[in-house]
């Protein structure tokens, strides 16, 4: 028997058993789950979104005089239409799960469609709200010429800019899209921000890789990062049956115009770093500081061996 017949012969039970497979354990309706959309569909709604947050910066070229109001009205219709279709999926499969709503599809789709109205009317405030960002990554880096390279080429910028939108999204209860979008924004810079994170205006990541806030930090105005700062959780409580506690306040909480230096750790839920405070590179924290504090890890001495003249 040839090697295409062996094949042949086998593929039906190996599909058959893969299709039996398409289980997800203590989720909602495997049916259900398998419309859902997607990451490559979460990607392409990010990406139209970009395009009108920063006009010629994230998307095609834009057309000249009146006819860029026109574009941004297509583009967002069309944008908005897309993530309608699905926050509506993903309620749905919600619905479905365990301990669900069990809403039929008719109230999941009004539900869909007002998120998606209301994300639309505060997307001019989502972009004044990043407009603040920007100015604080330029004032904030030395190193920067102009607010253009900025929005062009800062991965913090761009991590913060899917944050913006994530974490609407997620205070509105839409599950799976907020998630897969941070996911998205930390597989391209390196930053992983959990969508319920709380981050006020002017918020800069300087470098950023390495970086990571999680779901309940709560960040005020002028907070700036260097790279690899962890905003942490310091335990993970469990149940009688030892499983996971969610939904308590589990990660800290940094008040107006802290910065934090590149290796710092940041753990506990009942942690907060006073305003105006500077924390050092590679500290490690699982208590609070008053404002205007400076902590700093005590200073090495290097051994230097001098080399023959």
């Amino acid at each position: 028997m040839t090697f295409e017949d062996r094949l042949t012969k086998l593929l039906p039970s190996v599909a058959g058993r893969m299709v039996e497979g398409w289980v997800f354990p203590g989720s909602g309706s495997t049916e259900k789950g398998l419309r859902l959309r997607g990451p490559k569909a979460v990607e392409k709604v990010l990406h139209d979104l970009i395009a009108v947050l920063f006009p010629g910066c994230h998307g095609e070229e834009l057309p000249e005089g009146a006819a860029r109001e026109a574009f941004v009205r297509n583009t967002v219709s069309t944008t908005v239409h897309a993530l309608a279709d699905q926050i509506r999926l993903a309620l749905d499969y919600e619905a479905s799960a365990p301990g669900g709503s069990g809403e039929d599809e008719e109230a999941v789709r009004i539900r869909a469609e007002d998120v998606a109205l209301d994300f639309a009317e505060r997307l001019p405030e989502i972009q004044g709200l990043l407009q603040t960002d920007i100015t604080a990554a330029y004032e904030g880096d030395p190193a920067a010429r102009s607010t253009m390279e900025v929005v062009q080429s800062y991965p913090g910028l761009y991590a913060i800019a899917v944050h913006r939108v994530a974490h609407y999204l997620y205070g509105q209860g839409v599950p799976l899209i907020p998630r897969i979008m941070s996911e998205l924004a930390h597989s391209q810079t390196g930053i992983d921000i959990h969508p319920g994170a709380r981050i006020d205006a002017a918020f800069f990541i300087d470098h950023g890789t390495g970086v990571v806030i999680g779901e309940t930090a709560v960040l005020g105005r002028r907070v700036k990062l260097y790279q690899g700062v962890t905003l942490g959780a310091l335990s993970f409580r469990k149940d009688e049956e030892g499983r996971l506690v969610k939904g308590i306040k589990r990660h800290p909480n940094v008040e107006h115009d802290v910065v934090i230096y590149a290796g710092a750790t940041i753990l506990g839920g009942e942690t907060t770093i006073g305003a105006h405070s500077v924390i050092g590179g590679n500290v490690w924290l699982t208590h609070s500081v008053p404002p205007h504090s400076k902590v700093y890890n005590q200073q090495p001495e290097p051994l230097i061996h001098m080399g023959q003249a």
